[in-house]
């Protein structure tokens, strides 16, 4: 019998942004920091413990994990790569750098992360997405963090699929500047539909996905081209 869809029912919805959790070991960072759009203080559901714990517990379901760091990405996939112009100099590198790393993508996009904070090695995370037209159930996505980088003209970081994850791949989502300084950011993936109800409705499973990388993209954009307002804030172009 196929597995099941991985969803939430827990409808208070409580610990969906949530809270300053224990990390799994990676590059040290503040621990108090908080990725932008995720609430302090949310109290996490038992429910998504459970979750949270058997993410950790697991292994990726795929051999070429870490792929995503290479230009040529492995065969056996459906492969995607695609690039937005973000600006020009280190400042709107730094600015859209820090957007990524703290899942500025999935959360501009429409996912929840839990638990919250930026992309550390080794981090295993999961993705919550409220259905169309309802409020629960939620489907809960397992995914962590393969690697990351943040070199003076390169930041980013890749996540990797575990079990109860729709497809099985890895995707990557890097700002970088180049030698004119020109900025860019670019999500490149790798995958394969592995939950009965994704293959089952491939066609529309495809398109979610590429709306979602389309929206990736356009959260970055508008990410770098925020300016810094006084006293800390940001002031939209």
């Amino acid at each position: 019998m196929p597995d099941s869809p991985d969803m939430d029912t827990d409808p208070d919805g409580t610990g969906t942004d949530g809270t300053d959790t224990p990390r799994d070991t990676g590059t040290p960072r503040d621990a108090g920091a908080v990725a932008p759009g995720a609430r302090r203080g949310a109290r996490p559901s038992s429910a998504l413990e459970r979750r949270l714990l058997a993410a950790r517990a697991a292994a990726p379901g795929y051999r070429e994990v870490g792929a995503t760091r290479n230009a040529r990405l492995p065969e056996g996939y459906a492969h995607l790569r695609r690039r937005v112009h973000l600006g020009h100099g280190p400042e709107v590198l730094a600015r859209a750098g820090r957007f990524v790393l703290g899942w500025g993508c999935q959360l501009g996009t429409g996912f929840a992360v839990y638990p919250a904070a930026p992309a550390v090695p080794g981090a295993t995370v999961l993705l919550r997405l409220a259905l169309p037209g309802t409020r629960w159930p939620r489907l809960v996505i397992p995914c962590r963090v393969v690697w990351t980088v943040e070199e003076p003209e390169r930041i980013g970081f890749a996540y990797g699929t575990l079990p109860g994850h729709p497809e099985c791949g890895e995707e990557s989502f890097v700002v970088s500047m180049d030698a004119a300084g020109e900025v860019w950011f670019e999500v490149s993936a790798f995958a394969r539909l592995a939950a009965w109800y994704a293959r089952l409705g491939r066609p529309v499973a495809v398109l979610c996905q590429y709306l979602a990388i389309e929206r990736y993209l356009t959260a970055v954009q508008r990410a770098a081209a925020a300016e810094e307002a006084p006293g800390g804030g940001r002031r939209r172009p």
